[in-house]
């Protein structure tokens, strides 16, 4: 019978060996670094860790230790080259140049989507905190191309909403177009009902609101299921349009800023699922650059249709101790059952792990994009 004790000595005298071993393999990677300073070689060489890892494989012939082998080594590589970028500070730059802050004159042209007193623009005032030029734009994509088209500086997007998720339209056009979020912001969202002065709520047969306006109010819309839902542009332009057609059966589902903008009378207010209802905004620019200080990075990417792609991806936010806030998925257009990856994560682009995992996963996938690096909203 074997003894636990002895077992257990004998593991211990292995343990103190690997990490005498370890301590001179990472000391070697030191020495690694400074030959590369000296060469400008990249630290990320793929085909040089995939040799490596078949000739560790090689070594033994257990199916499970073969597997285990090769999970242990990407591990200790990728700490290797975490180690690397340290020393290296910034000689392999993620593309982004870092700035002190934002800085905005009065004909500073910033795009939002939707119109005068809707919730992006309310964001777009509070972000910015100076007098800036808004443009409003009728859809998510006319503020992307006018970012793009350098006819603004900025532009803002709704992104998530608190009680019905994230903004799937959003998610596609940052992977479209090669624009950059540079910060993020929330607005409390309270919705009310707006009609003519000469309404009252028995009238209403028709409500007009932007699809989230309408969903982040089901439940006052299931009460009254005599009145016929319209998806109408953003909840602004309902408001402008109820104003417009004054007709006392419609009704526009907006803020307090919008009704009161148009001239509407409040119908019903606080008419919103839950209390705590929020929008998270970003801010975006197609300039490659963050703000000093940022604290959350988000990458879209693309990955091979195999077994274990997504798993091994990830695995590099583990090794470099990175932490994942948020991952959705979307259908990539022209190719069937094929997605997109896009992850939020903590930490900036100047960090050493940050820059290590993003490193490999630009190697290793199809195809990885930073979508921006920003100070996070708490």
């Amino acid at each position: 019978m074997i003894d636990l004790q002895e077992s257990r000595k004998k593991i211990d005298e292995v343990d103190h060996n690997i990490v005498e071993l370890f301590e001179t393999r990472m000391k070697l990677a030191m020495d690694i670094a400074d030959y590369k300073r000296s060469v400008g070689k990249p630290i990320f060489d793929a085909a040089r860790e995939e040799e490596k890892l078949s000739m560790l494989k090689s070594l033994t012939d257990n199916e499970f230790n073969k597997k285990a082998i090769a999970d242990l080594f990407k591990q200790i590589m990728s700490m290797s080259r975490r180690l690397q970028y340290m020393l290296l500070g910034n000689l392999e730059s993620l593309g982004l140049a870092e700035v002190d802050a934002i800085t905005t004159e009065t004909d500073t042209k910033v795009a939002f989507f939707g119109e005068k007193g809707s919730y992006t623009e309310q964001a777009m005032l509070e972000y910015f905190k100076t007098e800036v030029t808004g443009i409003p734009m009728g859809t998510f994509g006319e503020v992307m191309q006018s970012i793009k088209e350098g006819k603004v500086e900025y532009g803002v997007l709704p992104i998530e909403n608190s009680s019905t998720g994230t903004l799937s339209d959003i998610f596609d056009l940052l992977a479209e177009y090669d624009n950059f979020i540079i910060g993020e912001h929330l607005v409390k969202i309270e919705h009310n009902l707006w009609g003519v002065q000469d309404a009252t709520l028995s009238d209403i047969k028709k409500v007009y609101s932007h699809r989230q306006g309408l969903l982040q109010c089901s439940e006052f819309l299931k009460q009254h299921s005599d009145i016929r839902q319209i998806e109408w542009g953003s909840t602004a332009g309902c408001a402008r349009l109820v104003l417009e057609e004054n007709d006392i059966s419609q009704a526009a589902i907006a803020s307090e800023r919008a009704g009161e903008y148009h001239g509407l009378k409040l119908l019903q207010g606080g008419i919103h699922n839950e209390e705590n209802n929020a929008t998270r905004f970003i801010i975006v620019s197609n300039k490659k650059m963050y703000i000093k200080g940022a604290e959350r990075t988000s990458i879209c990417f693309e990955i091979p249709h195999q077994s274990g792609a997504l798993y091994h991806t990830l695995s590099h936010f583990i090794y470099n101790n990175v932490n994942m806030t948020k991952i959705e998925s979307r259908p990539i257009t022209g190719k069937a059952f094929a997605y997109r990856f896009f992850v939020d994560i903590e930490g900036g682009l100047d960090e050493p792990a940050i820059k290590n995992a993003l490193h490999c996963i630009k190697e290793e996938a199809i195809e990885m994009k930073i979508l921006g690096c920003y100070i996070p909203v708490h």
